[in-house]
């Protein structure tokens, strides 16, 4: 191509300008004296050579016969990543080397964009005599406004030809600067300002402008340092605009930008401009991200992702294809400030619009993984497009989570003591290594830029299961995921780090992978100790107890482990009924958990009061155990948890966020008192005179456990002082801290120390949200036994078909509620469904030889249930009931 060609082809969408450090001296090296308007096309010449090039060597040209070894087409070609082959691309244009022409059967985005430019240009020379072409043509537009838009808009329309609004759309939203630039709001003018401005002509004034921008271009690519993002970083007052702006604030026009896409994606042909303009835009908004540190020296360069993602057509399936994921790669490149920058603007965006957004990255996500068999060999973690659409995804979440209903000062106190450390060495210590992995629960970086937390969200924008995709945890390898959350590399994503995406049922497995994993390292420890010190140390978290003196055993031995050394409770736990031939594979354990659970929520014992009309439980703020006590409790239900035993407790919601940081208030009342929180409503909204009409101050009553009322002050000389309409709310919000904090203080304070004694090393607090901890350690209320029989496998000579398996389903199904649950604890252990339900749950139905009068019996431990083959339905039914009914203890069969 000769140098005529080169200058005559300045016509479809030009990337932004990549530049890179003296990669244009020959086509720059002229005297400073010459024609701007020749300099500017000689620079978009070669713009557009570097952008061919480019395409060559990641598309290829289409010709499979192709003997070029710099195209993509050739045999024996080596691919390259994105910015590998922009590097190549400069290279090549340096050299000159040879450009295949596109193959006539590449339907690809470069034979596209050639197409383009070649109507382009042949247009733009058959309007050559005509003397409005260079104005119809809009080859001076370099970024846009919403009335350039509509100038050129009403000018396409008149002529019936949107040919030149495309190639401007083409040309500016295919460049970073240009688009970066496009769309500004309007700033008022100070009174120097108008000043100056009067009597000036503002055509003029803003051509001035556009020259003295491109004369600072130009002077910056001539330079030998000059590059794409130095160019915006420099050439740009962006710094100066967004010292001005509000951290939730942007320089560009939103609405504006709505009002334009509304107007022209009616367009079937201005839309796909916008589509290839983006796929060129990609790489290299992500090269300038990766490389140049573009946003630190021009925060503007948000405004093009802003732009961008109000393109309510983003989750097309056009897009999805290649415009999108590369998109995505490039927004994932942002820098955590700009990250929290884009969280904070989208905040006040409406529910619909997020939901939009969600809804585009979900798209990709689902798209991508559907249309690529993913498994242990191919794992989804090594997809670029999923892993970028999840960490732009991320940016949403947050942006949820702010535009939401937010309650950031009512939080929990930290421990005053901290919790013991283990006074054995760490393994890493035994063997000459620093720790890898530091203590304390992880915290995402985001959420730290952005000071609040999941938790701090009473009720986002949109539901929080909007953001779970269920194709994504179906193919998700959760064992080599953790590894990646665990180990934190660089070059593998764990989606562990982005919790909202996945189901309870993946952060339960996720969470179960890190206990194992533990207890593995304690039992290593504990050998490593053993030969250290050379005395016998037990690798176990062994119990000894009696069914008749749960309490006192299991507690007793708990509380001696917590004093002497808390690391021990990490250990796998092993129970053991005193008399009985049990061995603890997981079944003992979960019947232990349901007696001692039983135990301590006695009413008699009078540590936990019970709400008849809700059903649930409460601290009791005059009972008369020690706090050591509700210590114990809280270890009990980190036990549960660290060991995958589910528990039969009924806490209110506030338990569990009071548990995860937070303090319980007004509205938590709904869930723990619903009679006192209607009471306080109703004073809230009385529209008479409260001091008149109700007479009640600020000292409250209640009772203790013999009847005895017990007055308190929510102020100082409460008694005297009146609640009136003016103080009511304080008199609530008093009110609900006493009941749901101050009153139970120390109980809490202690049974959360006792909780976290076991999970404080746990990701818990990072995956879980507090609903979540309460489905963690309650399992799920609804029992499905329609999903239990879809995933029951079979054993010893039994199968679906099977007369006495059919009989089987047919009197379970006739069972009532609690037969049910009986069934549920006679089988598993206990008469909870896990996470995810019953279809979660891995049963077998094994063959315990023929027709006998015995007894059908389980296995609890690995959810065996052991069925003879009873000779008719009825002797079925009345074996099966005796047997769940009257069932306890366990022996050796």
């Amino acid at each position: 191509m000769n140098s005529d060609e080169k200058e005559d082809c300045e016509c479809a969408p030009p990337q932004a300008e990549t530049s890179p450090a003296g990669g244009a001296d020959r086509e720059y090296e002229e005297p400073e004296i010459e024609n701007p308007e020749a300099s500017r096309m000689k620079r978009a010449a070669a713009k557009h050579l570097i952008e061919r090039y480019y395409h060559q060597l990641t598309e290829g040209c289409g010709n499979e016969s192709c003997s070029n070894s710099w195209c993509a087409s050739s045999v024996g070609f080596n691919r390259m990543d994105n910015n590998a082959a922009a590097v190549k691309a400069l290279e090549l244009y340096k050299v000159n080397a040879k450009l295949c022409d596109p193959h006539p059967s590449k339907k690809g985005t470069a034979s596209a964009y050639l197409e383009s430019s070649n109507s382009a240009c042949s247009n733009r020379k058959m309007n050559h005599k005509d003397v409005h072409s260079v104005r119809d043509n809009f080859k001076d537009v370099n970024y846009l406004t919403e009335e350039k838009v509509y100038e050129i808009l009403d000018i396409c329309g008149e002529k019936e030809d949107y040919s030149p609004l495309i190639r401007v759309i083409g040309r500016v939203f295919s460049s970073a600067e240009g688009l970066v630039q496009s769309f500004r709001r309007s700033k008022p003018h100070t009174k120097e300002e108008l000043k100056s401005l009067q009597g000036k002509d503002e055509d003029k004034d803003e051509d001035e402008k556009e020259a003295a921008a491109c004369s600072a271009t130009a002077m910056e690519e001539d330079s030998p340092t000059s590059s794409s993002s130095s160019r915006l970083g420099e050439g740009s007052s962006g710094e100066n605009d967004v010292q001005k702006l509000a951290p939730d604030e942007v320089s560009v026009d939103i609405e504006a930008v709505r009002r334009v896409y509304e107007r022209l994606l009616s367009n079937e042909k201005i839309e796909a401009a916008f589509l290839n303009a983006l796929v060129y835009l990609s790489p290299n908004v992500e090269c300038d991200l990766t490389y140049h540190n573009v946003y630190s020296r021009d925060p503007n360069y948000l405004n093009l992702f802003v732009i961008v993602m109000e393109n309510s057509n983003l989750h097309s399936p056009e897009y999805l294809e290649i415009a999108l994921p590369q998109f995505c790669k490039a927004m994932s490149k942002l820098p955590l400030a700009a990250q929290a920058k884009l969280a904070r603007l989208w905040s006040h965006y409406s529910a619909e619009q997020i939901r939009r957004m969600v809804e585009t990255f979900q798209q990709l996500i689902t798209y991508k993984v559907i249309s690529n068999e993913f498994n242990s060999r191919n794992l989804v973690n090594d997809d670029d497009a999923v892993v970028a659409a999840t960490k732009c995804l991320k940016i949403v979440y947050y942006a949820n989570v702010l535009g939401g209903d937010l309650d950031v000062e009512h939080n929990e106190e930290e421990d005053e003591e901290p919790i013991p450390e283990s006074s054995e060495l760490t393994l890493q210590e035994l063997l000459g290594e620093e720790r890898r992995n530091k203590k304390g629960p992880r915290v995402d970086p985001l959420e730290t830029e952005l000071g609040i937390r999941t938790n701090d969200c009473r009720r986002p924008l949109i539901p929080f299961e909007e953001f779970v995709n269920e194709p994504l945890n179906e193919v998700l390898e959760m064992d080599k995921d953790y590894t990646f959350f665990k180990v934190e590399t660089e070059n593998k994503f764990s989606f562990m780090t982005c919790p909202f995406i996945l189901n309870a049922v993946t952060k339960n497995l996720g969470l179960y992978y890190d206990n194992r994993i533990r207890m593995y390292s304690e039992r290593r420890i504990t050998v490593l100790y053993s030969l250290v010190q050379g005395q016998q140390l037990n690798p176990y978290l062994r119990l000894k107890v009696r069914r008749d003196h749960i309490i006192d055993d299991a507690l007793v031995r708990l509380e001696m482990i917590a004093m002497e050394n808390p690391a021990d409770l990490k250990k796998q736990l092993y129970v053991e009924f005193e008399g009985e031939q049990g061995v603890d594979e997981g079944g003992v354990s979960k019947e232990f958990f349901q007696l001692v659970v039983e135990e301590i929520f006695n009413p008699d014992i009078g540590m936990f009061t019970y709400d008849e009309r809700t059903k649930l439980f409460w601290f009791n703020p005059s009972s008369f155990e020690n706090e050591g006590q509700y210590t114990l409790i809280g270890i009990v239900l980190g036990l549960a948890i660290y060991n995958n035993c589910i528990l039969d407790v009924h806490f209110p919601m506030v338990v569990y966020r009071k548990l995860m940081g937070k303090k319980g208030t007004f509205r938590d009342l709904a869930d723990a008192n619903p009679v006192l929180h209607q009471s306080l409503k109703e004073l809230l909204e009385y529209e008479g005179s409260v001091e008149e009409d109700m007479m009640i101050t600020f000292q409250i009553s209640q009772t203790d456990l013999f009847g005895n009322p017990l007055m308190y002050d929510l102020r100082e000389n409460g008694d005297k002082i009146p609640v009136t309409n003016e103080n009511r709310k304080e008199f609530v919000a008093q009110y609900s801290e006493y009941m749901l904090n101050k009153s139970v203080e120390k109980q809490f304070k202690a049974f959360r120390r006792g909780f976290h004694m076991v999970t404080n090393e746990s990701p818990l607090k990072y995956l879980f949200r507090p609903e979540e901890i309460e489905l963690l350690i309650c399992g799920s209320r609804n029992l499905d036994f329609l999903a239990l029989e879809e995933t029951t496998e079979y054993d010893g000579g039994y199968n679906r078909d099977s007369r006495i398996i059919k009989e089987f389903w047919e009197t379970l199904h006739s069972f009532g509620e609690e037969q049910k649950r009986l069934f549920l604890q006679f089988t598993t252990g206990t008469d909870r469904a896990p996470v995810g339900g019953l279809g979660k749950l891995k049963m077998i139905i094994a063959k315990n030889g023929p027709d006998t009068d015995r007894l059908p019996t389980s296995h609890t431990c690995f959810n065996v249930l052991l069925l003879p083959e009873y000779s008719s339905k009825e002797k079925l039914r009345e074996r099966l009931l005796k047997a769940i009914t009257y069932a306890k203890g366990f022996g050796m069969l």
